[in-house]
């Protein structure tokens, strides 16, 4: 009579389903005790290599600017370094949360991640993701206000959504295969000729050059990332273009995307001289190719992420300097 009991009572519990996000109850990791997150681990969880990603269409953008009004606009271009820095931020940690909460980080190859290491609640994680967010809205705010320009509201509306359906909300663009395609529209395009368009009214054809180049190397960035966690993410059912594509593929589609931009600079030094040296920055990414194709663990691959960030922010240097010079 008492299993008869147990059986029952079993059996009438009802199956919790998690509002929001799926798997929203589950998250990945240890689920013994851990140690609360330190200022490091949140300044980790921010994940600082890539934001050489968001400074670099700024300073491309500023450059191309400066070409059609011979002004500098120092407090738009802040803006919108603002603007670009908070979404990149905010981007991380709402993927911290959002592959947390699914389980797609419980074997992550690389740096360990707030939710996952149950380090910081998923609440903590989102709320400071949010912030960050609004930050980006409010500085976005302050340039429409100082342009004029108020159909640029829904632009930035665009940006906010689309960092979270990264990998938030229930079909994340970033589990089919399409996040290099946003990428490429957003930390290149949008970003780049965004800043141009607020300084300067125009878009100059060195701009969308200057943008094509930075929306490549952020998306080399990301074929790097997924490279690393190719074989975690089949697991996880994370269906990202690298395994998609498979290895071998995708190491061919990083060594195009990384070296494509200096071909655009050496087309922009045809007018703009010090472009040629852009060409400097190719020893970096020289190294971020070798270490792509010889790598033995799939940590190495985070050393070539970082290379190919910083690869990004001294190409983009480099034009700004040609474009102002």
């Amino acid at each position: 009579m008492a299993a008869s009991s147990r059986k029952k009572k079993s059996g009438g519990a009802k199956k919790q389903h998690p509002r929001g996000n799926p798997q929203k109850a589950h998250v990945s990791g240890d689920p013994r005790q851990v140690a609360p997150a330190t200022l490091g681990d949140w300044i980790e969880g921010a994940r600082l290599r890539t934001l050489p990603l968001a400074i670099a269409p700024v300073l491309i953008g500023t450059g191309a600017a400066r070409i059609i009004d011979h002004r500098f606009h120092w407090v738009i271009a802040l803006a919108c370094l603002v603007v670009a820095l908070a979404l990149q931020i905010g981007v991380n940690f709402a993927n911290d949360y959002s592959d947390g909460i699914r389980g797609t980080d419980e074997h992550r190859v690389g740096p360990a991640r707030l939710t996952a290491s149950r380090k910081a609640t998923p609440r903590a994680v989102l709320t400071v993701a949010l912030v960050f967010f609004g930050i980006a809205a409010a500085a976005g705010l302050a340039i429409v206000v100082r342009t004029g320009h108020w159909w640029l509201l829904l632009v930035g509306a665009v940006c906010i959504v689309a960092a979270w359906f990264y990998t938030g909300g229930k079909r994340p663009y970033g589990y089919y295969g399409l996040g290099e395609v946003v990428v490429f529209v957003f930390f290149g395009l949008v970003a780049t000729l965004g800043t141009t368009f607020v300084q300067a009214g125009a878009l100059p054809g060195e701009a969308w050059l200057g943008a094509v180049a930075a929306g490549l190397l952020a998306c080399a960035v990301l074929l790097a990332n997924n490279l690393r966690d190719i074989d975690q993410d089949r697991v996880a059912g994370k269906r990202t273009l690298t395994v998609l594509i498979g290895k071998r593929a995708t190491q061919i589609l990083f060594t195009l995307l990384i070296l494509a931009p200096f071909l655009i600079a050496a087309v922009l030094a045809l007018l703009y001289p010090i472009a040629w040296l852009s060409l400097l920055a190719l020893l970096p990414a020289l190294a971020a190719v070798l270490i792509v194709w010889t790598y033995r663990d799939p940590r190495e691959l985070v050393v070539a992420l970082s290379v190919t960030s910083l690869t990004a922010l001294a190409y983009a240097g480099f034009l700004f300097w040609a474009f102002i010079g």
